[in-house]
């Protein structure tokens, strides 16, 4: 049931953190990986981690702020792998300040890489999994999807945006065979959160406090909600928005 033998999938911004903790878990379920990001050097070294794993794994460049590169790197993993079934759109990221203080460019350069990159590379998608009889599209927001930010607006926004997108494109594509859900991860151990608790006094012991898993959460913790929403296991799941978080979005 959560077989992904024969299947291909491609994460954006799957080079490092919670992507290629999902990758991981597509790749030890059997699936073949497309690692889609900028930075070229750090993606060779995660397609080199999956192959040493046994995985068959390979790099497109994708600019998530295009919307040609998006269709761009659709098309070149199809090309190389011959067929697409899972799409994980996962590249993000935010700029922290006041909101009075965000600038054009800053709204929508956040804006363009979590949300418009989402739709663009999902709509991409649409015809070679309708081609292949189905998929799976799994759109990455945030805690912040349910909370508000007083310091990342436009973040808080795209990630709200992702829950909804997830919605309409579940309703529209269901008739093709195409599950779409949201994971909303919860504070996770990464570069971009690393960045937070330095940038925001308190953080770190507010996180921990209100987490009644008590810790931040991994990359690694993503590996299985990654595999269950793109196997077979979760076929009449679809517009889900599902926390994984520690437990953080319900305690009060």
């Amino acid at each position: 049931m959560f077989d992904l033998a024969g299947r291909v999938a491609l994460v954006t911004g799957g080079n490092g953190g919670i992507g290629l903790g999902m990758a991981k878990g597509l790749a030890g379920a059997g699936a073949r990986i497309v690692i889609a990001g900028r930075d070229a050097a750090k993606a060779d070294k995660a397609v080199a981690e999956l192959t040493a794993r046994g995985a068959a794994a390979a790099f497109v460049p994708l600019e998530a702020l295009h919307e040609a590169s998006c269709r761009q790197a659709i098309a070149a993993a199809v090309q190389t792998f011959g067929r697409l079934d899972i799409l994980v759109n996962n590249a993000g990221t935010t700029v922290r300040k006041p909101p009075q203080e965000i600038t054009p460019d800053e709204w929508r350069m956040v804006m363009d890489t979590n949300l418009s990159a989402a739709f663009f590379c999902a709509q991409a998608a649409h015809p070679h999994m309708v081609k292949a009889g189905g998929g799976k599209i799994i759109n990455i927001g945030s805690m912040m999807s349910i909370f508000a930010s007083s310091y990342a607006a436009p973040y808080a926004a795209s990630k709200a945006g992702i829950v909804q997108l997830s919605r309409a494109l579940a309703v529209a594509w269901a008739k093709d065979n195409i599950q779409v859900n949201a994971i909303l991860p919860g504070w996770i151990d990464t570069a971009l959160t690393r960045a937070a608790r330095v940038e925001v006094p308190g953080l770190h012991e507010r996180v921990l406090a209100r987490t009644p898993a008590a810790r931040w959460g991994t990359p690694d913790d993503f590996a299985g909600i990654a595999v269950f929403l793109a196997s077979r296991a979760a076929d009449f799941i679809t517009g889900a928005a599902i926390p994984v978080d520690g437990g953080y979005s319900v305690q009060t």
